[in-house]
């Protein structure tokens, strides 16, 4: 905002000369008439005021409408508050100053300016004497030695109150064995040792988890893979045969079924 009084403006008695381009608002420039004049802040001649604010910002050239509304609307209001103060006012009104809003709002921006400058004179202070993101290192704490005052009968004293810790009952957890596929290898294989083919069904005699069922039908698909032997099955869902291969299987294999293999005596014949 550049807000500059033009040369030549008239200068009377009681006023002073401004250059209100050093200032960064309106309050500022309030500011600056109480302070250098030694003016009680709770006892503003606002008639005096009002006259030197009026008379600093007459003749303005303004090229930010913005900045320089804001000088005008505090015209106003000063000017608003020496209109309340020369009119009479009722009873109940006496006990309120009409100047009461505008020395909280000076007083609440002299501290934040106040606070500003401060932090900007610690950060020029901070920048030259550390660099950009400098942290300082944590003070380590002293160590003291503390004399030790217990005596014998503290310590016997502390020793007869330990308890010993209950017991807990511990869970003993016994962990499922790995069933692997080459262990179901050999047990296809070993069945088929003293018959040609043998029930799926038999072999998972004896297990309950399915682990042993999925190892064994795996087990059986790496064999058939490896045409050790071969799986059969008459109808979806029925019982799986697993046939150990030789040439009069083959032969076999490659015919239809026209028969579902349920009874043992079929297990007898195709043996």
């Amino acid at each position: 905002m550049d807000l500059t009084v033009t040369e030549g403006t008239p200068v009377r008695d009681g006023f002073l000369v401004i250059d209100i381009e050093r200032f960064q608002g309106p309050f500022d420039l309030l500011l600056h008439l109480i302070r250098t004049q030694d003016i009680e802040i709770f006892d503003i001649p606002i008639a005096k005021i009002t006259d030197q604010f009026l008379h600093a910002i007459r003749g303005l050239e303004v090229d930010d409408l913005d900045g320089a509304g804001e000088f005008l609307e505090m015209a106003a209001t000063l000017i608003h508050i020496k209109a309340q103060m020369l009119l009479p006012r009722s009873v109940d009104e006496e006990d309120e100053d009409p100047r009461a809003e505008l020395v909280r709002r000076l007083l609440e921006y002299e501290q934040i300016r106040d606070v500003s400058q401060r932090l900007r004179a610690a950060e020029a202070d901070r920048s030259r004497r550390h660099g950009k993101g400098y942290v300082p290192p944590r003070p380590k704490t002293p160590l003291e030695e503390i004399p030790l005052e217990t005596t014998w009968a503290d310590v016997f004293a502390a020793a007869l109150e330990v308890k010993m810790p209950l017991p807990t009952e511990r869970e003993h957890r016994i962990g499922t064995r790995k069933v692997t596929m080459e262990e179901k290898s050999v047990l296809i294989l070993d069945a088929l040792k003293s018959s040609t083919r043998i029930e799926f069904g038999k072999l998972l005699s004896g297990f309950r988890e399915r682990s042993h069922g999925v190892m064994t039908f795996l087990a059986g698909l790496e064999l058939t893979r490896r045409r050790i032997l071969f799986l059969r099955q008459t109808s979806p869902f029925s019982e799986l045969w697993i046939y150990r291969r030789n040439e009069r299987l083959e032969a076999e294999e490659a015919e239809p079924m026209d028969e579902p293999m349920t009874s043992n005596d079929d297990e007898g014949s195709d043996t």
